[in-house]
């Protein structure tokens, strides 16, 4: 009877996002963040499309995937599994920064902004990888404050997390009247569980660039570039050309700026990038796709290499041998270089296409920095073996050297900004090892090419056993049970008197407003396919993105298919299909539309003063390893929650009125889980999806 009565419980309070599954139901993932840790890349937050078509609902996504670098699916990529979805006291955010320790295991989230609600005040998570939870750190955060969209990077060898630029707004701070860029650089030191300062490469605010990290100099290097930048103010914004490379000592504290030259791309934000070399370091190679643009444009679907230190760009895709058209714009994802040769680009928006993003492996695209498969092919399925990089012939072509490494141009045509920059990069930084601090449990490794798929449903994993399981647990008494029975009558009184009336959505505005948490307490986010000023940094096909051959507003059949090879066998995969196939190899081309055809803005204030990220430095005089700190969350074992992602159909499927988040079965397959009522979740006007802000009227005065 107890047990009866808690099922029926859970079926009216369980989170509304569970109407659909991150893996079964997938279509669109933008926004979020991805870090790896132990061959396992960890893919947090952001939003997510149910649907395809021109005007997709978001919603925000709160659930922890992983996708095992060491178990490929038939279709080439990484097996991905559901962790589980986070508790409403950990945040689910877009745009921020996921700071891995690869050595203690665990992945500190910072930054982001909320979506669909007012924003908490910032504590520092982390995600346990050792032990399947996530925790709350006991740092002094007193002083710090949460951005968004800024650029993330971390030094593995001294354990130091680094978040350059971003936004401030009320959709990340509580309480903020206005929209703030920032100049500053926060570093989050792991050791000691403490946050401090530091300076930018000067007093201009900046968002939506990347940043990476580089073994080279005295103690590493982070080379920052592209994005937008504010130098006359938070009025006006401008792009940051992509010849102006900031450079950051971290053994000495001090920016420095280099000019680059060769094949300069476009300015453009929002875009993804990663870092790979040889083993003489005789060159750094970053790797970078796709992008929004600055102001009006589709923004882009290309990749560009900045090669170090010669400071040339070397267009890597498409070239003229290529034989592609025009490329399709990508933007608003992540990418990760995974064991310096292949890059994972996980997710993102095109902005010229309607489809959804290859549901059958989620949104996952590979990309061979090396081109080390037997048909030289770019775009390649995912190789879990392949752990060694080599020059591909377009770098070699411009640097010198050969597929090993011995480049010859070994400092920029036009000369060195500072003396010290041809010093720093003359060494070779070679990273003490750290150990653990704390106890790790043995590991246990996966099969390289496990494909078999898990065995667990959707519908039964072991993150809502443990859940059910608990509670029945927990049932014992007759206070509770009296508890539980006045519960379920009250909410079947709340249900019955929703039934009554039909749901409508909520209304839809024009832009995203930040105005007071006290006069709203919903955030409203503009469509990431024109996306507005003010979201996403770092972000980033599977295989060359493909996207109507007209560039316009299409239907699923326009996609083109796309080639990809793994083990010296090409393999065709149409995006609208489930399975690939063993066809020729062309790529799609086409013509774009612009992104910001008009005037619209979103309303920020005008008269705001610059915040930095921190007021002053945060002092923890008992600062404690992860393992001190108090676990509030517990995640399932991947290895016994996995859900079984299945071959999707991008054919769209109708949401209900009622737009509440992801996750379990709709209302007519009963969960005991099932909520009584969703969680409303605003969308934005289809005007405002058509029209974003354009330079001249950013921001509007009030």
């Amino acid at each position: 009877m107890i047990a009866y009565l808690l099922i029926s419980f859970l079926s009216f309070v369980a989170p509304s996002s569970q109407q659909k599954d991150p893996l079964l139901n997938f279509c669109r993932l933008f926004g979020h963040q991805t870090a790896v840790v132990d061959r396992k890349l960890l893919i947090d937050g952001g939003l997510v499309n149910w649907e395809g078509g021109a005007s997709p609902q978001n919603y925000s996504s709160p659930w922890l995937r992983e996708a095992d670098l060491d178990r490929n699916t038939t279709e080439g990529f990484p097996q991905q599994f559901n962790l589980g979805e986070k508790n409403s006291s950990i945040p689910s955010v877009q745009g921020g920064v996921l700071w891995p320790d690869t050595v203690n295991k665990v992945v500190y989230m910072y930054g982001g902004e909320n979506y669909g609600g007012p924003p908490v005040e910032f504590a520092l998570w982390y995600y346990d990888v050792a032990y399947s939870t996530w925790n709350k750190s006991n740092a002094s955060v007193a002083d710090v404050k949460r951005a968004s969209w800024g650029a993330g990077a971390v030094a593995q060898d001294k354990a130091l997390g680094f978040y350059y630029g971003g936004w401030l707004t009320n959709a990340s701070v509580p309480g903020y009247n206005a929209q703030t860029p920032l100049s500053n650089m926060l570093i989050y030191e792991m050791k000691s569980n403490t946050f401090r300062n530091a300076t930018g490469p000067d007093a201009i605010p900046r968002a939506e660039g990347v940043m990476v990290y580089l073994p080279a100099g005295d103690g590493g290097m982070l080379v920052y570039f592209g994005g937008i930048e504010f130098p006359y103010g938070n009025s006006t914004r401008t792009g940051v050309p992509m010849s102006r490379i900031y450079l950051y000592d971290i053994a000495n504290d001090k920016w420095y700026t280099q000019n680059a030259s060769g094949d300069v791309p476009e300015q453009r934000r929002r875009f993804c990038a990663g870092a790979t070399w040889v083993a003489d370091r005789s060159s750094y190679n970053i790797y970078f796709f796709g992008g929004a643009a600055i102001a009006d444009g589709p923004g882009f679907g290309d990749v560009y290499v900045l090669s170090i230190p010669s400071f040339r760009w070397i267009k890597f895709w498409p070239r003229p041998e290529d034989n592609v058209g025009k490329t399709f714009p990508h933007h608003s994802l992540t990418c990760d270089v995974i064991e310096n040769s292949q890059m994972i680009i996980m997710g993102g928006t095109f902005p010229n296409s309607t489809d959804c993003d290859v549901p059958a492996i989620q949104g996952q695209h590979g990309l061979d920095l090396g081109k080390a498969n037997q048909q030289g092919a770019k775009w390649a399925l995912f190789n879990p073996k392949l752990t060694t990089y080599q020059v591909p012939p377009e770098i070699v072509a411009t640097i010198g050297g050969g597929p090993t490494g011995g480049a010859t141009v070994l400092a920029p045509t036009s000369g060195w900004g500072e003396r010290d920059v041809s010093v720093e990069f003359g060494r070779a930084y070679t990273p003490t090892a750290r150990t653990p601090n704390r106890y790790l449990p043995p590991t246990t490794t996966a099969s390289a090419n496990a494909t078999a798929p898990p065995t667990t449903t959707p519908g039964s994993n072991s993150h809502k056993k443990a859940l059910l399981g608990g509670a029945i647990g927990g049932a014992v008494g007759g206070l509770l049970l009296a508890v539980l029975l006045s519960v379920c009558i009250f909410c079947l009184k709340r249900r019955s008197k929703k039934a009554e009336a039909s749901p409508q959505a909520p209304s839809e505005l024009p832009g995203r407003q930040f105005s007071t948490i006290a006069k709203s307490t919903h955030s409203q986010q503009p469509s990431y396919n024109n996306p507005s000023i003010s979201q996403i940094s770092q972000m980033t096909p599977h295989g060359p993105p493909s996207s109507p051959s007209d560039g316009t507003i299409s239907h699923p059949s326009v996609s083109a298919p796309i080639t990809y090879v793994v083990s010296g066998q090409a393999l065709n995969y149409d995006p609208r299909m489930s399975q690939p196939s063993q066809q020729h190899y062309r790529s799609p081309s086409g013509n774009s539309q612009p992104e910001y055809p008009g005037n619209q803005s979103p309303h920020f204030s005008r008269h705001s003063q610059q915040s930095p990220h921190l007021s002053q430095h945060s002092q923890t005089p008992h600062a404690q390893s992860p393992h001190h700190s108090q676990t509030l969350y517990h995640a399932p074992s991947p290895h016994h929650s996995h859900h079984s992602p299945q071959p999707q159909s991008t054919v769209a499927q109708e949401l209900p009125l009622i737009r509440s988040p992801p996750g379990f079965p709709q209302q007519s397959a009963v969960h005991p889980m099932q909520p009584t009522q969703p969680i409303q979740v605003h969308s934005i006007d289809n005007y405002y999806v058509q029209h974003p802000p354009s330079t001249s009227t950013w921001p509007p005065e009030h």
